[in-house]
């Protein structure tokens, strides 16, 4: 490829496009600029330096080049490269997304500079059209059956357990038990120290009984027996099970049932609702959960906005991704993925069994998120949307109020942490987003389920 080449009234700017979005700039200043520049710099030393033998201010300034040039050179360099770095940038009108390198800072006899910068440059692509895309929206109608089920799941957690005497264990009690797992004689617990105490055994452990409700036919085997019995229960872990080390392996449960349990859930009445909400009785209980599921669709119908005008525009556009910037995402992801599992509490025995899985999962969320990002960086472009300071400031008092911390602290921290370019950025993808869901054209869909939906009660 031929390198464009141009004369600018200040600074000659070549740029060399590479494959993979990769762009070479080359930026030579002319000595006019670069003396300007070190004239400034050395008048500010000679203003403040002490040379012995002459009066502060006072000493010639070949004196002072000759004993700071190397300072005068650096702070030279500093601020001529960051300048006509962005100065090159805004002429060619690149849209770079991350400065890979910047080398080869040279001065010539005649005081010209020049260097090059390797950059990161946004895919090119042509936009559909984007105002008025085609969306589905569940309906906002709040149905009886939708309360009932609310309630159901509140009565149910607000069960009583209660002793069960005279019958073995059955389906759908919840036993009591103490239990220890073993292969080959070996526990469990040394075999996998990181695996969870669901394999390991423990004392006094709630089960609710159900079919594949525990370790695989557990549950089944313990069945008939009653408070006191003491039973040997083997469990066969197939070959895909998540814990590699005991995939496809034999183990020995010792499981003594302390007690049976029966839940009982309290009748739907007024003294329930009281309960819940102090002062109010079931029809207004009934009231308060519709109001809330009501809220939980409004919610409900701009996350469906956002995720179907999203793939609408992932389907409509095909672009390649910057492999450099896919895989420094991808590695964003995993950490995330991780970290996300770990807080479940999943062991990390278990993550690693399932780290092709994560990889791979990171890997497409990073392709959908750098994707996403650079669609609605241009629609944000071509609908001239930014970010103003006083937005920025209200975000960061936003978030310096969630974590009750002063907002300068909060600021302070973000800068600290080079964090306010991405606060930017998210406002301006979630002000171009704002646009794109005030224009979609919108259908009803069949109302999403009732199950989907668990509110929570506020008075």
């Amino acid at each position: 490829m031929v390198p464009a080449f141009t004369v600018a009234a200040r600074m000659k700017v070549e740029v060399e496009n590479q494959p993979h979005s990769v762009a070479t700039i080359r930026i030579e200043l002319p000595p006019s600029e670069v003396q300007k520049e070190w004239d400034s710099i050395a008048n500010n030393y000679a203003r403040y330096a002490r040379i012995p033998g002459y009066r502060p201010g006072k000493a010639p300034k070949p004196v002072i080049e000759k004993k700071f040039r190397k300072e005068i050179q650096d702070e030279l360099t500093k601020k001529l490269v960051s300048k006509s770095y962005h100065e090159a940038i805004a002429e060619k009108q690149l849209r770079v997304v991350s400065l890979t390198n910047l080398e080869d800072v040279e001065f010539g006899d005649d005081r010209s500079m020049r260097f090059r910068a390797t950059v990161v440059t946004a895919p090119e692509f042509e936009l559909p059209e984007y105002k008025n895309i085609p969306v589905e929206l569940p309906s906002t109608e709040v149905r009886d059956a939708e309360v009932d089920a609310a309630l159901n799941r509140l009565r149910d957690q607000s069960a009583d357990f209660s002793d069960v005497t005279g019958r073995p264990l059955a389906m759908e009690d919840y036993a009591v038990i103490d239990f220890d797992g073993s292969i080959d004689g070996v526990p469990i617990s040394e075999i996998v120290p990181q695996g969870s105490k669901n394999l390991h055994g423990g004392k006094k452990f709630w089960l609710r009984i159900g079919l594949d409700n525990f370790l695989p036919r557990f549950t089944e085997r313990i069945i008939g027996m009653h408070p006191g019995d003491t039973r040997s229960v083997q469990v066969e872990f197939p070959p895909e099970f998540a814990v590699r080390e005991i995939a496809s392996r034999k183990a020995d449960y010792a499981v003594t049932l302390n007690e049976i349990k029966q839940k009982e859930l309290p009748a739907l009445d007024d003294a329930f609702a009281g309960k819940l909400i102090p002062g109010k009785n079931l029809h207004e209980l009934r009231h308060t959960i519709e109001h809330n599921l009501e809220h939980e669709k409004e919610h409900e119908i701009e996350r469906a906005k956002e995720s179907q005008i999203v793939k609408y525009l992932q389907e409509h556009i095909s672009f390649d991704l910057p492999p450099t910037l896919l895989k420094n995402e991808t590695r964003r992801a995993l950490n995330e993925l991780v970290h996300r599992n770990r807080e479940r509490g999943i062991p990390d025995e278990m993550l690693k069994g399932k780290e092709k899985e994560l990889i791979d999962g990171a890997g497409s969320l990073a392709a959908h998120r750098l994707k996403t990002n650079f669609i609605l960086h241009r629609i944000a472009e071509q609908e001239g949307i930014k970010i103003t300071r006083e937005e920025l400031d209200e975000r960061i008092r936003e978030q310096a109020a969630q974590y009750n911390v002063p907002v300068e602290k909060m600021r302070k921290e973000l800068e600290e942490h080079d964090r306010l370019d991405g606060l930017a950025e998210e406002l301006l993808l979630g002000k171009t987003l704002d646009l794109l869901k005030a224009n979609v054209s919108v259908s009803v869909s069949p109302e999403s389920s009732a199950e989907s939906l668990s509110p929570d009660v506020k008075p």
